[in-house]
């Protein structure tokens, strides 16, 4: 039974809506994200252009910019180094283009998840140089590559990271962290102690576009063109689950506008193929539908099909490999779904199913989708969940953990029985030797400090809404909080001792919960929906009432059930109908 929290504002509400015109409803919400000002609420609510930073606050800007355009004037060879999720993609595609358009002679490079694993490669960076490129850029990875950077350094190669990945350190014997950066020509990532700018959350995307604004305005080149790249790190933005606040909430609203009218052949190929065409793209449909889809290349193929796909200009070709894109998905859903399923049942057959961190060992998943596969036990069970498998070398594998355990902090105290590892405190990547494995399962679940309570599931409420101040007027309110993300998800609320006078069960498993709920002290029906409902629905019903009284129920009988309900206010379509619906996401007896 999930635990029910309703988020307090501390704040003047009634003053706020006043003096900005929006209501209270939607006030509290921004409220509730740490949205308190006039002045924030009004730039929240109105994402602007000018109102990005200046890119040359980031410190090295000016020094890496400086470096490439120096390098694009003399003739070198560059090489833009990427990384194989959606977010390297989409950085690789944007400085690549930015660069081919200032006129660099420049190829791209994105490491093989398997042979060359995460980051910069010292093998790969040994053909480079073979192969004539002396400046090396990366995006979306390289702030950890000390040793690789540094043997790049020694060949004589020029290096200029951007990143956004938290910087490296060493814990001293007195227990202090030494951050640790690598020695290249310049290093591009907001996270640096020593970065002045204001916000630091950006994605690796994020960066690479602010890298462009600096580099086009050293080329004289419009910076509205510098502009056009914003829908390409909207998507990179959305699928890196960054905080949808501040410059990445104005970069994800403009960009998601930009991306519906995209004249990108690639992106619009993988639209249509999706079935989106027509539909206005919101973040659901670029992180959980086009993104997926961007990713499953570096997870099963290469990752230089979907760059491909962003690079196409023939429509044919763009077809083809947004079709393979699409299949691709298609096969790591599969393979997700079948992987999560048997490592269930392994740990429902065995003691691990009393463990508060679940440590699981299954050398047959790919590696690609282990932090796929472990997010969804961590979902099902409320526990940090890290799943390992077979390796080249030993087993490896990727861990993601709940808000109460801080997984990087905890792997930290273990560092000794792991051959490598990293990190931060939802989510964490290892390699570590068959033999230690047992014993990083003990270790870890001994100094577990993660009470009953802690793994208790948690639904926070947005605020208690009375079902008859949901309008049209409120979810087109709603909408304009959107993109909705980390950091700002879609409202939630809820409502005490609902009237509930009919029940039905729908569905080809019949498990899709219907309600017909009546607002208080009105005749109105209002429908509201609950997807998996239909068995929690019937063992409460049993438990309290009987079964006479649930048979009762789903024949049409007549009751007067009063239940608390978690929701969405949503618009339900059917045959022409358009009509208010509640999406419940919880429930309850009332009073019980």
């Amino acid at each position: 039974m999930a635990r029910w929290m309703l988020k307090r504002c501390s704040a003047d509400i009634k003053d706020l809506s006043r003096k900005t015109s929006i209501s209270e409803i939607i006030i509290s919400i921004l409220v509730n994200r740490g949205i308190k000002t006039e002045e924030e609420i009004i730039k929240f609510m109105n994402p602007k252009l000018e109102n990005l930073h200046n890119p040359m606050i980031m410190k090295d800007m000016d020094k890496g910019t400086a470096i490439i355009k120096n390098a694009i004037e003399e003739g070198k060879k560059i090489v833009v180094y990427g990384d194989y999720d959606c977010d390297g993609i989409i950085s690789t595609y944007i400085l690549y283009s930015a660069l081919t358009r200032a006129g660099a002679d420049v190829k791209y490079h994105i490491p093989d998840r398997i042979t060359e694993g995460y980051g910069i490669n010292s093998d790969s960076i040994k053909v480079l140089k073979e192969e004539g490129y002396e400046v090396i850029i990366t995006c979306d990875n390289g702030i950890a590559a000390i040793e690789q950077i540094k043997f790049a350094k020694e060949l004589g190669m020029t290096v200029v990271i951007t990143d956004h990945h938290d910087i490296p350190f060493v814990t001293l014997e007195n227990g202090e962290r030494q951050f640790v950066v690598p020695e290249a020509d310049a290093v591009i990532n907001p996270k640096q102690y020593d970065c002045s700018y204001p916000f630091k959350m950006l994605c690796g995307a994020g960066v690479a576009f602010k890298f462009v604004q600096v580099l086009y305005k050293n080329f004289n080149i419009p910076k509205e063109e510098a502009y056009e790249f914003m829908e390409y790190a909207a998507i990179g933005t959305i699928c890196d689950v960054v905080d949808l606040t501040g410059e990445n909430r104005i970069i994800a609203k403009i960009g998601l506008g930009m991306l519906n009218s995209t004249a990108n052949i690639g992106i619009k190929a993988l639209i249509k193929e999706t079935s989106l065409e027509g539909k206005k793209l919101n973040s659901y449909h670029i992180g959980f539908v086009i993104g997926p889809c961007i990713n499953a290349t570096g997870r099963l193929e290469s990752a230089i099909l979907a760059l491909r796909l962003l690079l196409s200009i023939e429509e044919e070709e763009a077809q083809e490999l947004a079709k393979k894109l699409h299949n691709l998905n298609s096969e790591r859903q599969d393979m997700t779904v079948d992987s999560v399923n048997k490592i269930i049942e392994m740990i429902e057959c065995s003691e691990m199913r009393k463990d508060k961190v679940l440590v699981v060992y299954k050398p047959d998943v790919h590696e690609s989708i282990a932090g796929i596969v472990a997010g969804r036990l961590k979902e099902r069970y409320n526990v940090p969940a890290i799943v390992l498998t077979q390796g080249e070398k030993m087993p490896k594998g990727s861990g993601r953990s709940i808000e109460e355990y801080n997984m990087f902090e905890e792997l930290i105290k273990c560092k000794e029985l792991m051959e490598k590892f990293g990190g931060h405190p939802l989510a964490a990547g290892l390699s570590i030797k068959e033999e230690n494995i047992d014993f990083l399962r003990k270790a870890l679940n001994s100094s577990c400090s993660l009470k009953e309570e802690d793994i208790i599931p948690k639904i926070r409420i947005d605020r208690q809404l009375h079902l008859n101040e949901i309008s049209f007027k409120l979810i087109e309110d709603i909408e304009k909080l959107e993109p909705f993300g980390k950091a700002n998800s879609s409202p939630i609320f809820a409502e005490k001792n609902v009237t509930i006078f009919r029940v039905y069960l729908i569905g080809k498993d019949k498990n899709i919960l219907k309600l017909f709920c009546r607002p208080n002290g009105s005749f109105e029906k209002l429908d509201a929906i609950c997807f998996d409902g239909g068995e929690k629905f019937k063992e409460m019903i049993s438990e309290t009432y009987g079964e006479e009284k649930l048979l009762q129920m789903l024949n049409n009988g007549p009751m007067d059930l009063k239940m608390d309900l978690i929701f969405s206010p949503s618009i339900n379509e059917y045959n022409g109908n358009i009509s208010l619906q509640l999406v419940v996401k919880d429930f309850r007896l009332s009073n019980v």
